[in-house]
């Protein structure tokens, strides 16, 4: 292999230029190719060492890749929308701890593979949190996948019929956390029940959970439609668990009221004569 010295760059800059973006380009320096001409410009100038030039430009290397890593778990992930914390109003659901939401973020429970159940009735912002949770743990560069319940359990009957439930779980157990949306609003059939409880009991201590109910513990044996396998499944969702209490107005419910015209005097629109 043949190297330039220093001599031959300065005789013949342009392939200096021309080989070292070839061997960029080999290395897989995307970053690095694309910003080293500005950064030396600006080293230059700023009478930066080539130490700290060769410095900035592998902190920005690292950054872009950080990046491209973050948007790989996100599109992985599969979230139907994204959703941020900041956008969520926890003055409006005071039932809510704010701070033990936001703990959540530090991704303790990820780590020790436990679960997080959402509770509360339809439209009160379970969704939008354990969404949100999700996409902190993506920018964690951990692994997610988002489900609703009834995805889920659809996917799951699928690869029953080809016999490839064990390829779905084995899949699942790559994942640090695996979100299930809306549990509750769809009954199960006995064979759907039976194999969320499945996915469920391989995954439990395995992999985080969050999941999210518009049903209090007590229903869930008419979404399962059997004592005993509920009684089973809630064992183990709940050995190592959080449980956010969501209790409120239904936030879609007060954002169409505050639309809705009212009639001259005041009246709502059912009360006018």
């Amino acid at each position: 292999m043949t190297y330039l010295t220093l001599t031959d760059t300065a005789a013949n800059g342009a392939a200096t230029q021309a080989l070292l973006e070839t061997h960029l380009k080999t290395l897989r320096l995307p970053s690095f190719l694309q910003n080293h001409v500005q950064v030396a410009e600006e080293a230059s100038k700023a009478g930066l060492g080539f130490d700290r030039y060769l410095l900035a430009l592998a902190e920005q290397e690292v950054a872009q890749r950080d990046r491209n890593q973050q948007h790989r778990c996100i599109q992985s992930a599969r979230f139907p929308m994204l959703k941020e914390l900041a956008d969520f109003d926890f003055s409006a659901l005071q039932s809510l701890n704010k701070a033990r939401v936001l703990a959540l973020t530090q991704g303790d429970y990820i780590a020790k593979a436990e679960t997080v159940i959402l509770l509360g009735p339809p439209g009160i912002g379970k969704s939008h949190v354990a969404s949100a949770l999700g996409l902190h743990a993506c920018r964690q560069k951990l692994r997610v996948r988002f489900y609703t319940a009834a995805g889920l359990v659809n996917d799951l009957l699928a690869a029953q019929e080809k016999l490839q439930v064990p390829r779905l779980i084995q899949a699942a157990l790559r994942q640090h956390l695996i979100v299930i949306d809306e549990l509750g609003f769809i009954p199960f059939t006995t064979q759907g029940a039976q194999l969320f409880f499945q996915f469920c009991a391989a995954v439990y201590d395995r992999v985080a959970l969050i999941i999210t109910t518009n049903l209090p513990f007590t229903q869930w044996t008419q979404l399962f439609q059997d004592e005993t396998l509920t009684a089973a499944l809630l064992d183990r969702l709940t050995h190592h668990c959080t449980i956010l209490e969501f209790l409120g107005e239904s936030y879609r419910f007060k954002q169409r009221m505050k639309r809705q015209p009212k009639s001259k005097g005041g009246d709502s629109p059912d009360e006018a004569p």
